[in-house]
C-alpha cells in the first residue's frame, strides 16, 4: 500500500488536531494559523500550503504534519523523533563492550560492583527515552 499523497491546506475548512488529543483545528481570521479547541496550540501553515508547524517555546524541535485528505502523518522524520532506536543502539553498544570486560575482571567483589555499574549504565538512555516520550 503506498502512502497517499499529502494535499494543499485549505485555510477556510476545519481540521482535526495532529497531536492525537481528539480536538479540532479551527482557522485564525485573519492569519495563516489554525487553533485547537482541545490543546491549545496554535499551528502555521509554511509557505507551499502543504505543510502544518506546531508553534511552542517548550518543544526544542519544529514538529510537522502533511495532509493527505484523511490524516496527518508527520512531515519530515528526523533525529528528534528517534529517539528509541538511538538510546537502545546506545544501550547495545554498551552492553557489548562492557559486560565482556566486567565478567572477566579478576576480583569477585569489583567484578560485581562493575557489572551493577555497566547495567546502571545501559539502563539510564532507556529511561531518559521513556521519559521524554511521556512528556
Amino acid at each position: 500500500m503506498q502512502p497517499q499523497k499529502s494535499q494543499k491546506i485549505d485555510l477556510t475548512q476545519d481540521y482535526p488536531c495532529p497531536c492525537r488529543r481528539r480536538g479540532r483545528l479551527s482557522p485564525i481570521a485573519l492569519t495563516e494559523a489554525f487553533g485547537c479547541n482541545r490543546c491549545q496550540q496554535i499551528f502555521v501553515v509554511d509557505e507551499t500550503g502543504q505543510v502544518l508547524e506546531q508553534l511552542s517555546g517548550s518543544y526544542p524541535y519544529k514538529r510537522a504534519w502533511r495532509w493527505n485528505g484523511h490524516q496527518w502523518n508527520p512531515a519530515h522524520v528526523g533525529l528528534g523523533e528517534s529517539y528509541l532506536p538511538v538510546a537502545l543502539g546506545i544501550t547495545l553498544i554498551m552492553l557489548i563492550i562492557w559486560l565482556p570486560l566486567a565478567l572477566n575482571a579478576k576480583s569477585n567483589s569489583s567484578g560485581i560492583v562493575l557489572i551493577v555499574g555497566v547495567l546502571l549504565l545501559a539502563v539510564l538512555p532507556a529511561l531518559m527515552v521513556l521519559l521524554a516520550y511521556r512528556r
